[in-house]
């Protein structure tokens, strides 16, 4: 099937990074469930070894195969790869050297681990080499075998690095099947079939990550996709009482006034609990302006933006479709 007309209608491979704690892992799932919407096919990738994947879709951990894991809404089937480096670094030695037995004896020795720490730009070639892979894969009639993939990739700090392996393996190599390898996987990486995506909250330090993850990308020449701002929380108050609380002219007496009036509360209770209420409402209206300002920052960035709800019951596969549902609606898949 070809790719829907979203904005990133030409794109095969969404790379998602983001800082710890922003729901990068998630936020990957939400879009890989998606893009899958409507009858595609969609691998969905992750290369930290932590079976991410496995606890999200509340799956046993994922062994290193591609296995249909969900089916999308309006069908469509989402896989997914747990890549083990030492396993990629197998297959890699068996096709380009025809060496997966000596392979298997050299891991028993400890070398392909020596060889992965030493030039840990080995390892982010292996990991992304076997993701390009499934993006160019074509089937017998021709055609590519997934409609997309969705790379759930390494933190905001280390994306740069882990995407730019022709630069990482530079020193490792200057001809032969390394370097041929990772001048096919950059060839991939570098093309506008590929998108990075970021995934923050609308908190400084998520936010000035991007900010500063999107300048690297950008400067190494690698290609910005969308900004995920997840768990946003929406204001259950007007306007103007937040601007009256952010002035510190919340009237507390009017308040006690409107808890008697409901019968909520009444005499001391209710002046102990209207101060309580007030004081709530201050600080959420300090947060909504906080988060308003961070919302401007990401402005500055150039890059369209996507706001996920906060699950109040937290991320469960029901939670989950509803996150792609609203990542379909906004367009991004």
């Amino acid at each position: 099937m070809d790719s829907p007309d979203t904005d990133w209608a030409g794109v095969r491979l969404h790379v998602v990074t983001g800082k710890g704690g922003t729901g990068k892992t998630t936020v990957a799932a939400a879009l890989a469930l998606a893009l899958a919407s409507g009858g595609r096919k969609v691998l969905l990738v992750e290369v930290e070894a932590r079976q991410g994947i496995a606890q999200i879709f509340d799956l046993p951990p994922l062994p290193y195969e591609e296995r249909r894991i969900a089916v999308a809404p309006s069908g469509g089937d989402v896989y997914a790869l747990a890549i083990d480096p030492e396993e990629a670094m197998l297959e890699y030695m068996e096709m380009f050297y025809g060496m997966r037995r000596a392979g298997r004896a050299l891991t028993k020795m400890g070398i392909v681990d020596f060889a992965t720490t030493v030039a840990p730009g080995f390892r982010d070639v292996l990991v992304t080499g076997k993701t390009t892979e499934a993006v160019r894969r074509r089937a017998k009639n021709g055609r590519r075998v997934y409609d997309a993939v969705v790379l759930d990739a390494p933190p905001t700090g280390r994306i740069t690095r882990f995407l730019n392996v022709t630069r990482e393996v530079a020193g490792l190599a200057k001809v032969g099947p390394i370097k041929n390898h990772s001048d096919l996987v950059s060839g991939v990486v570098k093309s506008p079939e590929t998108a990075v995506h970021f995934v923050t909250l609308l908190e400084e330090m998520p936010v000035q990550e991007t900010l500063d993850g999107i300048a690297e990308l950008r400067s190494a020449g690698l290609p910005t996709g969308g900004i995920f701002v997840n768990m946003v929380r929406e204001s259950q108050l007007p306007q103007t009482a937040l601007d009256t609380a952010i002035k510190g002219r919340f009237d507390v007496a009017e308040l006690v006034l409107g808890l008697k009036a409901a019968g909520l509360a009444d005499g001391a209770e209710a002046t102990t609990l209207a101060e309580a209420l007030a004081d709530e409402v201050t600080e959420h209206a300090r947060r909504t302006e906080l988060e308003k300002a961070e919302r401007e920052s990401l402005v500055e960035a150039g890059l369209k933006r996507y706001e996920l709800p906060l699950l109040a019951d937290g991320v469960d596969l029901a939670g989950l479709y509803e996150l792609a549902e609203s990542i379909r609606t906004q367009g991004a898949a």
